[in-house]
């Protein structure tokens, strides 16, 4: 493990010397703000974002081919960090909060703001960002600025929704490498393909049954923040219901003897977090067979008694994975949670309408964006299999 350190410690310091001698050329492209759609409260707001420098990454596009796609997820991983610059968070109340970026380039901060802005569709708050000062060599762009949206829920809110986004929201394929990374590198947001049905599911248990459409939602994933734009692009163009993406750091860090997997334990962290948050908030989670959101579920449920209303797994069909979920489901009986193994879409929907999370109008609406998404064309496979039928539609 010291030798990880060491070369983790040494990667970064050699990225960074790098980094700043093609500053110094004139070889870097401009800087620039990437904000991080957060969470909140009216007394507390994370602002959470990142300073790179800009790789030209543009708006995904239908006639892209796999070479572009390609070349823009090199992109995405060959980022350039700016350590050491110093950034302005603007809260409403007229404050101004000093925020260095990290050897990363990331930057956050925990506030409490005398007065919120008005919100943005409802459910979301801008804070502005300001880069005051880049680190040498770097020059300072002039009035480089962006707004963070922080999600703040509503007094009134029945429930919050915790999702898991790879093969649960998005076909991924991650219990098959070789598929996973051809299809992870050679989509984008616009090629990559949402399980069917789940988009009008998710809207329907955002809408509840107060119909304010007002019940948050936050994505807890193990994807690296370099896919951040890609992630956030696919929900808006699928319309699915946005919320905070809560990923994770690539920086090479060692793992304590003992310590649950890294997958694990960034997600119980990021899950405990926004339960801490809403303490009277209760919450309902989806997630998929394929890992270890069970186990994790299973954990969120026994930390947090009482909180959470029903679990969701969809089912990638491997025989072993679904023996784990129903023995765990089985363990969580008895703590009066239930979570359930689902094929699709629908049969997760007319479970939410019987327990009374959605109104029975949502079977219909899921059953029939389902069939929609059956019908709409797809493209081929990347290894000429075709798409699949998935489980979850």
């Amino acid at each position: 493990m010291a030798l990880l350190d060491t070369l983790s410690n040494w990667a970064e310091r050699a990225d960074d010397a790098l980094t700043r001698t093609r500053a110094r050329l004139g070889l870097l492209h401009p800087l620039q703000l990437i904000p991080y759609r957060s969470y909140g409260t009216p007394e507390r707001l994370y602002v959470k974002g990142r300073l790179l420098t800009d790789k030209g990454i543009k708006e995904p596009d239908p006639a892209d081919s796999r070479w572009h796609n390609l070349l823009n997820m090199y992109r995405r991983f060959d980022s350039n960090e700016i350590s050491g610059a110093q950034l302005s968070v603007l809260p409403a109340d007229g404050t101004d909060h000093t925020v260095i970026s990290d050897e990363e380039g990331y930057f956050t901060l925990n506030l409490a703001p005398d007065a919120l802005p008005e919100p943005v569709d409802y459910l979301w708050y801008p804070v502005e960002v300001l880069l005051r000062k880049a680190p040498a060599p770097f020059p300072t762009p002039p009035g480089l600025n962006t707004q963070a949206m922080v999600l703040i829920p509503p007094h009134d809110a029945e429930y919050g929704i915790i999702s898991d986004l790879d093969d649960t929201v998005i076909q991924t394929s991650a219990t098959d490498l070789l598929r996973m990374a051809r299809t992870v590198l050679l989509r984008n947001a616009r090629s990559r393909l949402p399980f069917k049905g789940v988009a009008e599911f998710y809207r329907q248990l955002q809408l509840g049954r107060n119909g304010k459409r007002n019940n948050p939602f936050f994505y807890v994933s193990s994807s690296p923040w370099n896919l951040y734009d890609l992630l956030e692009d696919f929900l808006h163009l699928n319309d699915i219901p946005p919320g905070p993406l809560l990923l994770r750091d690539m920086a090479l860090k060692r793992k304590e003897a003992g310590a649950a997997s890294e997958h694990h334990g960034h997600k119980l962290k990021e899950i405990d977090n926004l339960l801490l948050t809403y303490a009277k908030l209760p919450f309902v989670l989806i997630g998929d067979s394929g890992q270890e959101d069970a186990n994790i579920y299973r954990e969120v449920v026994r930390r947090h008694p009482g909180r959470v209303l029903a679990i969701y797994i969809r089912d990638v069909n491997l025989p072993e994975r679904a023996a784990l979920v129903q023995k765990v489901a089985e363990e969580l009986r008895d703590e009066k949670v239930e979570m359930l193994l689902v094929e699709d879409t629908v049969q997760a929907a007319r479970h939410a309408a019987n327990s009374g999370l959605v109104f029975q109008d949502a079977i219909p609406a899921v059953e029939q964006e389902k069939q929609k998404d059956e019908t709409d064309p797809e493209e081929d496979g990347l290894d000429g299999e075709g798409t699949g039928k998935p489980v979850m539609r």
